[in-house]
């Protein structure tokens, strides 16, 4: 355990972020700081929580995979990821079609990188859950997913969508020059109202969203099931990379083969 610690010391700022020491005050205030962003942001961010020569060091792995290995996904949708929505006709305005646009690495292409280690290290999935009042979490057991690295390139986004977990995860690893910022309505639908109106409102543009500003190494938990958020269209320069990295309170949890196809392009 103790050499464990002294390895996740240098991909990870435990001075700031003490994972490795769960229930002692510094960590139950971490915690308490987490929930307080959830509460009030529908978010909370922890920047620098990756050390800046792991980040160059992930960063080395990631580019010039992503230039030969990554799978390229471009799809049109509505911000349902759905072709009919009951009680809506099909020129609804809220069902307006967007494109989404990335290239994804899979958890198999970062084996052994130190993404790969933050993921599969229990005392993280322990922070989350004890965030998220869940007795435990668990990595998923799937090939492909759990851990994947997006790219957006120029003229790139990921469109206004809502989650279909209740957090995702994510740790910046390179901003973009320009664009690619997340952009969010919080709590714009509910479990009671659908508000479809407001929906249209901010596909029109007459919803200002809320940006969200990150610097590299930045972990973020976002609460999108009722928030609308997208990454805005990347411009000229450098693109914005990001890892996802999903966790579930059971275990076991896999993409079907239909899934993995349609976000990666294979199956496992």
């Amino acid at each position: 355990v103790l050499r464990q610690c002294r390895a996740m010391e240098k991909i990870i700022d435990l001075d700031r972020y003490p994972l490795h020491k769960p229930g002692s005050p510094e960590w139950q205030a971490m915690v308490r700081r987490a929930k307080d962003g959830l509460v009030r942001d529908g978010l909370f961010n922890l920047p620098g929580f990756m050390r800046p020569a792991a980040l160059t060091e992930v960063l080395a792995h990631v580019h010039p995979r992503m230039a030969t290995e990554s799978f390229h996904h471009r799809r049109a949708h509505n911000i349902y990821f759905k072709d009919r929505v009951a009680g809506l006709s099909p020129d609804d305005p809220s069902l307006k079609k967007v494109e989404t646009a990335n290239h994804t690495l899979c958890h198999d292409q970062m084996r052994g990188t130190s993404l790969d280690q933050i993921y599969i290290w229990p005392e993280f999935a322990g922070f989350l859950a004890a965030v998220m009042d869940k007795p435990k979490l668990y990595t998923m057991d799937d090939a492909l997913a759990g851990l994947n690295v997006l790219e957006y390139r120029p003229d790139e986004a990921l469109n206004w969508h809502f989650d279909r977990s209740i957090f995702t995860t994510t740790l910046l690893l390179q901003e973009a020059t320009e664009g690619g910022l997340f952009e969010y309505a919080k709590d714009l639908r509910s479990a009671d109202d659908p508000n479809h109106t407001g929906i249209a409102a901010l596909l029109s543009g007459t919803i200002t969203p809320t940006t969200l500003s990150q610097s590299a190494g930045t972990l973020n938990v976002f609460l999108g099931v009722n928030t609308a958020h997208r990454v805005s269209t990347v411009g000229p320069g450098t693109s914005r990379i990001v890892a996802g990295l999903s966790h579930y309170d059971t275990p076991g949890r896999a993409f079907s083969p239909d899934e993995q196809m349609g976000f990666f392009g294979r199956v496992a």
